[in-house]
């Protein structure tokens, strides 16, 4: 048995928390203090929350070094020392990376969450990660060597028919074992292929959590047991739920968690994952109409919300008892929406 450095201490219920910006597209500092102290009453942190600062929902590709720095350091002093922050770093070069990990580590917080490397399309659409993981592996010891903190990964791959977003199990299993500082491995697969990479984590000879990310699939998910947490952009707009979801199958009240399913959450979980290319653009749009958020507006290249989007999403929040933002702030919005 290998050494288990870290055990169980970082199996938590992470939100990958959205990057709000004001009317000129600036990271509003106000909003991110306001979304973050949200997220640190009673019923998230005492369900076992976490915080993932500038992840791939956050828009951490578009965000300028200076601005992922200031909010990690933002999220550290909201939610340090009562949930673990870990912040996204992510750079166009191996050095880049290592200097936002340094910064990360610098600005205080509990581990890093980690994306593979971006750039060309030798490294990205066509990496072959089942027979070249090093293209990952050699970036993450890298970062590890400079900071020595625990990694929670964000295993993104070039999408296939089986795995789905997520990176092969034979690849995934390989990092794993040469790299003892991952603690959690995000789960960006579909059902089967859940499955599959879920008892592979647990074959290792020491613990890396399994954490799930796609919630239209957290029903199954917690059935089998293979669920030891979470990093996911859904609990963004639908934290109240999806909680009380969580722990209903914590307490073995299967009726309740299936009643709390079925009474809404997993059609609005459903339709918010049913197309990956507008991901990031709903959980923005949600937020924005649960209030948390000033507006659902991201960072060119990343495209606007349309109509039809927010119309369905302000539909589904309110059929599972969400509130939402009154008719005057979404008919403003929906002025400078396509359709």
């Amino acid at each position: 048995m290998a050494a288990d450095r870290f055990g169980t201490q970082y199996d938590r219920l992470y939100v990958a928390i959205v990057t709000p910006y004001d009317r000129e597209g600036n990271v509003d500092e106000a909003a991110l203090r306001k979304n973050l102290q949200y997220f640190m009453q009673p019923k998230f942190v005492d369900a076992g929350g976490g915080m993932i600062i500038n992840p791939e929902a956050g828009e951490v590709f578009y965000l300028s070094r200076e601005e992922k720095k200031l909010n990690v350091e933002i999220a550290v002093e909201e939610c340090g020392g009562k949930v673990p922050v870990f912040a996204g770093v992510v750079d166009i070069t191996t050095k880049g990376a290592i200097d936002v990990a340094v910064d990360v580590k610098a600005a205080g917080a509990d581990g890093l969450f980690l994306v593979p490397p971006v750039g060309s399309q030798d490294i990205t659409a066509f990496w072959d990660a089942e027979n070249y993981p090093e293209y990952w592996t050699d970036i993450i010891k890298a970062q590890v060597e400079a900071t020595d903190l625990p990694i929670i990964t964000h295993p993104s791959c070039g999408a296939s028919p089986f795995w789905g977003a997520g990176m092969p199990v034979g690849a995934a299993l390989q990092i794993c074992r040469e790299i003892p500082n991952i603690v959690g491995w995000k789960m960006l697969y579909n059902y089967n292929a859940y499955r599959i990479v879920a008892q592979g984590l647990r074959s290792l000879d020491r613990h890396v959590a399994i954490l799930g990310a796609g919630a239209h699939i957290f029903h199954e998910s917690l059935a089998t047991g293979y669920f030891d947490g979470t990093v996911s952009g859904f609990f963004n707009y639908a934290m109240e739920p999806m909680i009380d979801h969580i722990n209903a199958w914590r307490n073995k009240d299967i009726d309740e968690a299936r009643r709390i399913w079925h009474s809404g959450l997993f059609e609005l979980q459903q339709y918010v994952a049913s197309q990956m290319t507008r991901l990031h653009t709903k959980y923005k749009i949600a937020t924005w109409l649960r209030g948390l958020i000033p507006n659902p507006f991201q960072r060119p290249p990343l495209p606007k919300p349309r109509k039809a989007e927010v119309e369905t999403l302000k539909r589904l929040l309110i059929k599972t008892g969400l509130p939402v933002i009154d008719e005057a702030a979404i008919r403003e919005v929906m002025g400078q929406l396509p359709r």
